[in-house]
């Protein structure tokens, strides 16, 4: 155990956590909504330091990520729990662990153990994946220094429910953060057990602040895939920056939520038309391989930049950050 970041001490041995959104009040011996910070006498502990449930080397085209390091892999770790409850979460057999379980499940590893694994394996970053990262906040923030110093880059991939002092913490020591952005206000209430405005903020801060940001949204059929839905969703990516990409991925049934069938690529490709209609530079098709949807193409001429096939890369026409054809700035973390 370790003691939690950023909560308050309250009367009668409760405390009130500020790590994310929710802002919990834990009363003594109780845990909060992510199920992995546990009131102990009246101080707050993570439960989940050092504690992997899954530790394996992806392609960063995997979190997803097409501006950053393309072609490049990415140490991936997690730890079980999520401060959300997303019906159809595709890990929902670690996230919503701790909520089900009194044990913690994971191996003990050190963050000196995480950063000299990604060295020795070449990988140019460590991404904090597969479950929330901001439910291992202090395992993530300590790794993050390490891989800092190493000249190891540092990605969230987050629903983006963090708190604003635990993303100015982790803000310098991060290098792109890819949040879901997944529907209205509504849709948070009834799918996930949260709210949209942390989510919008945390973009904006990411943002502000000199984070790498990607937005992917999982559309789901009937759910969030109306015109109207999609068109709040790119309205607000365009006033955080038109050049933020936009990820439009392939929902499955899974979980709780089996009432839908797969999205159509049609559906994909109509929110993909419809947010570079509206202005967006880079808009991609996601869990959709070989579609065409996953190239990178040049907003100033239309040339094919990058050319994807899943995870793979068959060709990449970027040179130092802009479009060889005609010179036209190409936003991104390339090298």
């Amino acid at each position: 155990m370790k003691e939690a970041m950023f909560y308050e001490k309250l009367e009668k041995q409760r405390v009130r956590c500020f790590l994310c959104a929710h802002h919990c009040i834990i009363s003594e011996d109780k845990r909060g909504i992510c199920g992995v910070r546990e009131n102990r006498q009246g101080t707050l502990y993570s439960l989940v330091y050092g504690k992997l449930i899954s530790m394996n080397i992806d392609p960063i085209e995997k979190k997803p990520l097409f501006h950053f390091l393309p072609a490049s892999t990415s140490m991936s770790v997690a730890t079980a729990g999520c401060n959300f409850k997303c019906r159809h979460c595709q890990n929902y057999d670690i996230s919503q662990y701790p909520k089900k379980h009194t044990d913690i499940p994971g191996n003990n590893i050190s963050p000196e153990e995480v950063v000299r694994a990604a060295e020795m394996a070449g990988c140019r970053s460590i991404s904090y994946t597969y479950t929330e990262p901001t439910i291992f906040f202090e395992f993530a923030l300590d790794c993050a220094r390490l891989a800092h110093e190493k000249g190891i880059k540092n990605v969230f991939v987050s629903n983006g429910y963090t708190g604003p002092e635990a993303a100015k913490a982790i803000a310098p020591f991060l290098d792109a953060n890819n949040i879901d952005l997944k529907g209205s206000d509504e849709f948070y209430k009834k799918i996930c057990g949260a709210r949209l405005q942390p989510v919008l903020d945390t973009i904006k801060l990411m943002k502000d602040m000199g984070v790498w940001v990607e937005v992917t949204t999982l559309i789901i059929p009937s759910y969030n895939d109306s015109e109207e839905a999609l068109d709040g969703i790119i309205e607000f990516i365009k006033s955080v920056d038109i050049a933020v990409p936009w990820h439009v991925s392939q929902f499955y049934p899974t979980f709780e939520l089996l009432d839908q069938p797969r999205t159509p690529v049609q559906t994909l490709r109509r929110a993909r038309d419809q947010g570079l209609k509206k202005g967006l530079k880079y808009v991609y098709e996601g869990n959709v391989p070989g579609e065409g949807g996953e190239n990178t193409y040049c907003p100033g001429c239309g040339d094919l930049l990058i050319h994807r096939v899943g995870y793979q890369i068959l060709k990449n026409k970027i040179k130092d950050g802009m479009c060889v054809k005609c010179s036209a700035i190409i936003e991104g973390v390339w090298a």
